[in-house]
């Protein structure tokens, strides 16, 4: 709702991104340019998008099951994708690069959204936003994995404290013990940054907006079918914020706002654009209240807050 990505080298990714692009030219950074305020701009634009996703995601839950929401939801964006990548006239991708494809099509166009989708049906967007603003850190403790990195131990600690700020939080709201959306939401949290790590891998041969592009498409074997079957089960009602929240996180979210969040990496680099998405869940928050109409306990501004001073010290301290 999310969800970068909702976003490497061998550092950490944000939420609701892969990376940046590589390649010169229409598909990656001008190499030496300075960063341009229109670069920021787009950036910006693709925090708002990924912003919108949990309130559009509620707002499409009024029309559609979970499973016909996700399922509709990916077939839009791959036939979005796939009709920029053929106009674009972009090469196929290698093999070799198949399987990572797949891991990210797994983690970022099927697992986040089906599992945040199903959390939301109880969760409210606040504390949804709050557990999911995790997602930087979650991404770079399996980047650092991935690519064996080996963080400083300031970025740990910020890593930790942020994990036990969004912890006690959830606990604190749940009445002292997880609930089932806790547990789609912290499920979440992995697939989508096991997907974005995998992204970032990819990103440095194949621009990032390829990355996700083909991922759509890859999807569209598994997301067909699950379409047929989720609208045979589950009843759909057409009403204007059903339809409105699927076109959003369809268009929106899952491929108009990756589409500004590389172009925007790419003019202005990975650290002043990531300075942008710390304020994501805050921005989540304000649309829960503005269009859903809920109301904020102290904690949730509190420990997004909290999650927004570790990220800021792990993107510091990161090596």
């Amino acid at each position: 709702m999310r969800a970068k990505s909702s976003a490497i080298e061998s550092r950490t990714i944000s939420v609701g991104t892969l990376a940046p692009d590589r390649a010169a030219g229409p598909d990656g950074p001008a190499g030496g340019t300075t960063a341009s305020s229109f670069g920021t701009a787009q950036a910006a634009l693709g925090v708002v998008a990924f912003s919108l996703t949990f309130p559009a995601t509620v707002w499409g839950l009024e029309g559609f099951g979970p499973w016909s929401l996700v399922a509709v939801r990916s077939v839009l964006a791959a036939v979005l994708a796939g009709g920029c990548l053929l106009v674009l006239r972009a090469p196929l991708p290698e093999r070799r690069h198949l399987p990572g494809l797949a891991v990210v099509a797994a983690g970022v166009v099927l697992g986040f959204p089906l599992l945040t989708t199903l959390a939301l049906r109880t969760s409210t967007t606040a504390h949804a936003a709050v557990v999911v603003g995790l997602l930087p850190l979650t991404t770079a403790l399996l980047s650092a994995l991935r690519v064996g990195t080996r963080p400083s131990r300031a970025f740990w600690a910020a890593a930790c404290a942020g994990a036990a700020a969004v912890a006690a939080f959830t606990v604190a709201q749940s009445g002292g013990a997880l609930t089932v959306a806790d547990a789609y939401l912290f499920g979440a949290l992995l697939v989508c940054a096991a997907g974005y790590t995998e992204g970032g891998r990819l990103a440095r041969v194949m621009p990032g907006w390829r990355v996700i592009g083909w991922a759509l498409v890859l999807s569209l074997p598994l997301a067909v079918p699950l379409t047929a079957v989720a609208l045979a089960h589950e009843p759909v009602r057409l009403t204007a914020h059903g339809v409105a929240g699927l076109l959003w996180v369809a268009a929106g979210s899952q491929f108009l706002g990756l589409v500004f969040w590389y172009r925007g990496m790419a003019a202005v680099g990975i650290p002043r654009a990531s300075q942008l998405q710390l304020a994501q869940p805050l921005l989540t928050l304000v649309w829960s209240v503005l269009l859903l109409g809920e109301r904020l306990t102290v904690a949730a501004p509190l420990t997004a807050v909290a999650v927004l001073v570790c990220i800021a010290v792990t993107q510091r301290a990161r090596g």
